[in-house]
């Protein structure tokens, strides 16, 4: 896939998420903004069953609003003892506009239920993890010149911490023990994050894609 139009307008609001993506995709000669950079842009509900859906229909609506490409991703979280909960409600999971504390502070809830301690182990350091988990991310960029649409997955795997460690990334990743590291992600710098997180295995996709090289 190529762009003739260089700037690609991310459909989130997210900050933390922005820099993610800018970081991987200005390298390749695209100017990327956010929505807080186009006023008026409209709120896309969120209603698919899965995160291809989620995010394809975010970018169809924003690219088709604005007239230029748009790239959206959804993700998550999916935790194993809980059935692949949160899921695509993981940035609403404890309900619409919950903070990354509130959301947290449900997880941690749900797995200090009895049945569940069965499933805990402890890290070498350790710090008590609850459960297996991954994180899912989904891209999907659309480009209303053309019509064309690229889709994009990647996913880490680690577990859920029983306690937060380290002061950076957002949502869930304080909670999110890579054993491989002896870290969560939230410890990890962004080079770190981005060479092994599941969004960063998406954009690498996606680069790719936009390269010609797959």
């Amino acid at each position: 896939m190529r762009l003739d139009n260089k700037t690609v307008v991310v459909a989130t609001r997210n900050e933390g998420k922005l820099r993610e993506f800018a970081a991987m995709l200005e390298p390749a000669g695209l100017r990327v903004i956010g929505l807080r950079d186009v006023p008026g842009a409209p709120e896309v509900v969120e209603d698919g069953e899965t995160f291809a859906a989620n995010a394809a229909k975010k970018a169809v609506e924003i690219a088709t609003y604005l007239g230029m490409p748009a790239l959206a991703d959804d993700s998550g979280l999916c935790v194993e003892a809980l059935g692949g909960e949160p899921g695509v409600y993981s940035a609403r999971y404890a309900g619409e506009g919950a903070s990354d504390e509130a959301n947290n502070a449900k997880l941690l809830a749900r797995l200090s239920q009895p049945e569940f301690a069965a499933g805990s182990i402890a890290a070498p350091d350790g710090l008590k993890l609850l459960s297996r988990a991954s994180y899912v991310c989904v891209l999907v960029l659309y480009d209303p010149a053309t019509g064309e649409t690229v889709e994009t997955k990647g996913t880490v795997e680690g577990w859920i911490a029983a306690e937060a460690r380290g002061q950076g990334g957002f949502g869930y990743d304080p909670y999110f023990y890579l054993p491989e590291y002896g870290r969560t992600m939230a410890e990890l710098s962004m080079e770190e994050k981005n060479a092994i997180s599941h969004r960063g295995a998406a954009l690498r996709k996606l680069a790719a894609r936009l390269d010609g090289q797959a």
